[in-house]
């Protein structure tokens, strides 16, 4: 197709293909969630224990939820439990590759504690574990990018939530939400092509706020990853706070982008729209993104599709394949794969 003619000509390893094929990675998820045979539990919470792409699925599933969270869901991007964690939480582990080593270590932790522990990995050393200990694994499929995993670790954290009884099943929502998706993306993937233009050659500093805070981190990570470039990401009010004060100095290639949403409250709306038009004079552009979709789930995941497109085009537009991660690789090697 012409649409991504650009992108396939750096993209070897065909990570468009896995980014379009996000919605039906959500409707997937829902089957290797059951097959995992979770079983209710009354718990005090969840914690989501992972880094990376595993970890953004657990935030992005505390967006989806929203005020239909009864019990906490808390992402761990770290090598211990947070203090206080004990046999009431429900842990999920959650590693693409099984070989993560801050997930194995709070797997382990969990175990001290005494918490009941739910694996999602493709397999490796974090599958063995769970499988010797008896932990409930849910299988992730292989050959994928761990960024390119996001829906299958997005759903697998909604759905324990609701084993939890953290929150609600969202099985229905989320069936529905990747059927209206698969049919937005020819228009996601103009908008995307439109804002890669714009973001082309200047920094990209990305805002948000409640539903659209965690959306805005993920967009971040991903021109980080797929582009190779520097990106920022930051939430408001906060933002408001601190650094809004740094637009004022101008002269810097940043441009803001905002990410907006229906459910924001209005104070939340206005201070976006306000801000952009303070920042203005010290931005090479600004760019105020609205999600759309009739539930929160359908938003999060067509404004993931969003941003991990605009990062395949910017890779586009600077030549240079999206796939890659080398200096990640040899962090890994230097500090000993587990």
């Amino acid at each position: 197709m012409i649409r991504y003619e650009a992108i396939r000509a750096v993209d070897r390893a065909n990570l468009l293909d896995d980014v379009l094929a996000m919605p039906a990675h959500a409707r997937d998820a829902l089957f290797r969630v059951e097959s995992a045979r979770l079983e209710p539990v009354d718990t005090r919470g969840v914690l989501v224990c992972g880094v990376g792409g595993s970890a953004i699925g657990a935030d992005l599933a505390r967006a989806a939820l929203g005020p239909r969270l009864v019990r906490p869901l808390v992402t761990v991007r770290d090598y211990a439990l947070p203090a206080g964690a004990s046999a009431d939480d429900l842990v999920l582990c959650s590693s693409y590759s099984g070989g993560t080593e801050e997930a194995l270590s709070c797997f382990a932790a969990a175990g001290e504690v005494g918490a009941r522990r739910i694996v999602a990995t493709t397999g490796g050393r974090l599958g063995e574990e769970a499988r010797a200990a008896g932990a409930p694994v849910i299988p992730m499929p292989a050959a994928l990018q761990p960024r390119a995993a996001f829906a299958y670790l997005f759903v697998a954290a909604i759905e324990v939530a609701a084993v939890a009884k953290a929150g609600p099943s969202l099985r229905d929502e989320i069936e529905a939400a990747a059927m209206r998706v698969s049919g937005r993306v020819d228009e996601l993937a103009d908008q995307a092509a439109e804002i890669a233009r714009r973001l082309d050659g200047v920094t990209p500093l990305i805002y948000g706020a409640d539903l659209t805070a965690p959306l805005a981190y993920r967009w971040k990570t991903q021109v980080n990853e797929n582009a190779k470039v520097h990106a920022f990401a930051h939430e408001l009010p906060e933002m408001n706070h601190n650094e809004i004060v740094g637009w004022s100095g101008g002269g810097a290639p940043f441009a803001a982008v905002f990410l907006a949403d229906p459910d924001q409250h209005p104070r939340k709306r206005q201070r976006i729209e306000l801000t952009a038009e303070l920042v203005a004079p010290g931005a090479a552009d600004v760019i105020t993104v609205e999600t759309k979709g009739e539930t929160r789930t359908e938003r999060v995941l067509a404004g993931v599709m969003l941003g991990d497109l605009v990062s395949l085009e910017l890779a586009a537009l600077r030549g240079v394949d999206p796939t890659p991660v080398d200096v990640i690789e040899r962090l890994k090697d230097e500090l000993g794969r587990p």
